[in-house]
């Protein structure tokens, strides 16, 4: 069959790229949700033993997930509520708003109290629950302090309804009194030292992940929050929310994306004019690597559905290492002047750029490996942009570049690359090498590690502030800790809980569980027991009414009243499905799960502490997910090494095959001494080594293992102008430098630690690439 031309197979590519690009298009703006993933869990990999931990994880997450709360201050309490009743108008306005709540809608108070009356005798606290099991209870003298003490404004059961307060005490109890908010002006007030506090709740209309909800929720927020502190000077307005931390992790990768994209542009275009004098090999170089962007867009967001925040920025960085295929067929036509053939070009470099590619590939194919999805779909997204760049070197760029080349590689770049490559080649270079890898042991025993989460995910310390300040003055939510109490049943699940909380009580640490809204039958059984003064339960109940009412009476209340509450005893057990239907506890309800519940502390986050509350209870663990991702990143981190070993292997096993075992340790050489000097670097800065750090390394291995390929496949095609080769991969090396070496100014730790490690590798291996081309350097 006859090969297809040079003009063929340009078209054909060109025809699948158009094909491509639309279909990024299309995913990227022709949809109704954005693919870009600023859900910063999503980026998480499951690190809980079984999958009812992990979803109750997701469960906290969601909790408020699309809430938005916010806390509005003023030290004038008028001033404050005032705030509160705009702001939560003019957000009302808004459609991007399901819901906002400001001003509580009327109501009558009694509504949280009658769903309980059936079941009263059957829901006691902890406190009411000792008293009356303390020898000699006498129910006449509890009932008649209770008669002569001043009753409070609080709503609340009537006397007759509730003559011992027991029902009032289990109301008080209830979650929704935990934080210091009370309805004051149909404001949910809360009154603190330095002012008033008023609580909005805003429930968005659509997805806190989605950017054009964020967008929109928050400039609604904003222009709202200036009008009404125009209105009232000293106002401030605290939030959190699921939609704050996205938008921030929006905005930092933004952020990120435009400096390492703009500056790295900005920087090879300039290296590329200077090293080859004409636009036409810039517009080659930019087409190439932006046909691997897209191409690694499109297959990123096909594969996963979605694109990590993680992935667009260090797909900005990509741009450096994309770049490097096309610069060596560049340099190849510099170095061909005027005998310049594109098909023969092409076969020059094929075998460099297959090898480099499959080098590369390796240390990303390591990175897919890794169960991380933000590890993962940075993977993905390497792999078919170096894939679809290198494609277009051998089908698109001998279309584009038939003509010779007007002038040769700059001869300041060449000279500059001669002189360094007679210094850094030879026996004396691999002396010099040893040396330094002597020099490398103390960096290396100064090198300690941090495997915490937040290298990861690191919101804003001005978020976390004001989420601490509303969670302590209204009450919800609680830390990163919980603990998941499992059972065969809701029943088990039930007691199982008990025995939990009543360490929790004994410890004087604050919970909020379902215990607390709905005890377990057993529980419950037994309050009624203790109401009636003897024996189980199931005792005489004609006896027990006879008790009550004869307390009653003897207290002094009207026989109607006391004969009405002893007749409605024993009433009926609270069900689950008493809770789920009652209003009240509407919010709550993701602390329960089939056969499952969730506890979690408040105002305590010591996991030592509260690991050993749980120890020995049947059915109850803590939860930690960041300690958990901590101790996962550790594992993975412990392991890298021999992950790294086996890389070095692979690669060696392939120079061998393509250079020989006595020349192969020459071109293995440059990509491990990279390694090993930058390992002592990070020792010698103080930098603790993490996951994201030998990740990198892989990297530095695949990337770096491409300048030894270059120089070494590169040196006999420009033989006669000595230095051209190395001058190409130091030309590729700065590229990548630009684009990489900038992560590690990004806001967020592990692209820092990216950045800085790749920043030293690559620079170590460009300097050492010649040592891979002795023998054959030009003196």
């Amino acid at each position: 069959m006859k090969p297809l031309s040079t003009v063929a197979r340009a078209l054909l590519f060109s025809g699948a790229s158009l094909l491509m690009c639309l279909c990024c298009a299309w995913l990227l703006f022709g949809r109704s949700v954005s693919p870009l993933q600023t859900d910063l869990l999503a980026m998480l990999p499951p690190t809980e033993r079984n999958a009812v931990a992990e979803e109750a994880v997701g469960r906290l997450a969601r909790a408020s997930g699309d809430r938005m709360l916010l806390l509005v201050a003023n030290a004038d309490d008028n001033a404050a509520k005032d705030a509160a009743r705009e702001l939560g108008k003019a957000l009302g306005r808004d459609p991007v708003f399901a819901s906002v709540i400001a001003e509580l809608p009327p109501f009558d108070l009694s509504q949280l109290v009658t769903p309980f009356l059936p079941h009263r005798f059957h829901l006691l606290t902890a406190s009411d629950r000792a008293l009356l099991a303390t020898p000699g209870f006498d129910a006449t003298a509890v009932l008649t302090r209770r008669l002569n003490e001043p009753f409070g404004a609080n709503a609340g059961p009537s006397l007759g309804d509730d003559p011992f307060g027991w029902l009032q005490h289990w109301l008080d109890r209830q979650p929704w009194n935990s934080g210091a908010l009370v309805p004051e002006d149909d404001l949910l007030t809360a009154h603190r030292d330095d002012g008033s506090d008023v609580l909005v709740i805003a429930t968005l209309a659509g997805s806190s992940y989605d950017d054009a909800v964020q967008r929109r929720a928050l400039g609604a927020l904003e222009a709202a929050e200036r009008a009404a502190v125009a209105a009232h000077p000293g106002t401030r307005v605290l939030r959190t929310g699921a939609v704050f931390y996205a938008a921030a992790a929006r905005a930092g990768a933004e952020r990120d994306t435009h400096l390492v994209g703009l500056v790295s542009t900005l920087g090879i275009a300039a290296l590329l004019l200077f090293a080859f004098r004409s636009m036409r090999p810039l517009l080659v170089a930019f087409v190439s690597t932006a046909l691997g962007v897209v191409g690694a867009i499109t297959t990123t967001i096909v594969v996963f559905g979605q694109l990590h925040l993680l992935t667009l920025v260090f797909g900005a960085a990509l741009l450096g290492e994309a770049v490097d295929y096309s610069i060596q067929y560049l340099c190849a036509r510099a170095h061909a002047g005027t005998g310049w053939q594109p098909e023969r070009g092409v076969r020059q470099v094929r075998p460099a750029l297959l090898l480099a590619l499959a080098t590369s590939l390796l240390g990303y194919a390591l990175l897919a490996l890794v169960p991380f999805p933000a590890l993962r779909q940075m993977a993905v997204f390497a792999i078919a942009g170096m894939a679809v760049a290198c494609a277009s070197v051998f089908w698109l760029l001998p279309a584009m570049l038939r003509r010779p080349a007007r002038a040769p590689l700059a001869e300041s770049l060449v000279r500059l690359a001669l002189g360094w490559q007679r210094i850094a080649s030879g026996r004396r270079a691999v002396l010099a090498i040893a040396v330094l890898a002597v020099a490398a042991l103390p960096g290396w025993w100064r090198l300690g590690h941090d495997d915490d989460v937040h290298q990861l995910i690191s919101p804003p310390p001005s978020l976390d502030a004001q989420a601490a300040t509303i969670r302590d003055v209204a009450g919800f939510g609680g830390g990163s800790q919980f603990w998941l109490v499992e059972g065969t049943d809701a029943e088990e699940v039930l007691q199982r809980e008990e025995a939990l909380t009543a360490r929790l009580d004994r410890a004087h640490i604050a919970w909020t569980g379902m215990t607390a809204m709905l005890p377990s039958r057993k529980r419950q059984a037994e309050n009624v027991a203790l109401v009636c003064g003897h024996g189980p339960a199931h005792a005489d109940d004609a006896n027990c009414r006879d008790r009550l009412r004869s307390a009653l009476g003897a207290a002094g209340l009207k026989p109607a009243i006391a004969q009405a509450y002893a007749d409605a005893y024993p009433g009926t057990p609270f069900t689950l499905d008493d809770w789920q239907a009652t209003p009240a506890y509407t919010p709550f309800r993701y602390l329960w799960m089939d056969h499952a519940s969730i506890v979690l502390p408040q105002g305590n986050d010591d996991v030592a502490t509260l690991r050993d509350l749980a120890n020995g209870l049947p059915g109850v663990s803590l939860i930690d997910k960041p300690a958990g991702i901590s101790a996962l990143f550790g594992h993975y981190r412990a392991y890298a090494s021999l992950w790294l070993g086996g890389a070095l292997l692979l690669v060696g096993l392939a120079f061998a095959w393509r250079y020989g075992a006595r020349a192969a340790w020459r071109v293995l050489l440059p990509p491990a001494a990279g390694i090993v000097f930058s390992v002592a670097a990070l020792g010698y800065l103080g930098e603790p080594l993490t996951l994201f750090h030998v990740m990198a390394l892989m990297l530095v291995l695949g990337v770096g293992a491409n300048y030894a390929v270059f120089l070494r496949e590169g040196e006999p095609h420009a033989a006669d102008r000595p230095g051209a080769a190395y001058a190409g991969v130091l030309l590729s090396a700065v590229t990548a430098l630009l684009s990489f070496g900038l992560l590690a100014l990004s806001t967020m730790p592990a692209l820092q630690h990216f950045g800085l490690t790749l920043l030293l590798g690559i620079g170590f291996t460009a300097l050492l690439a010649p040592v891979s081309a002795s023998g054959r350097t030009t003196a």
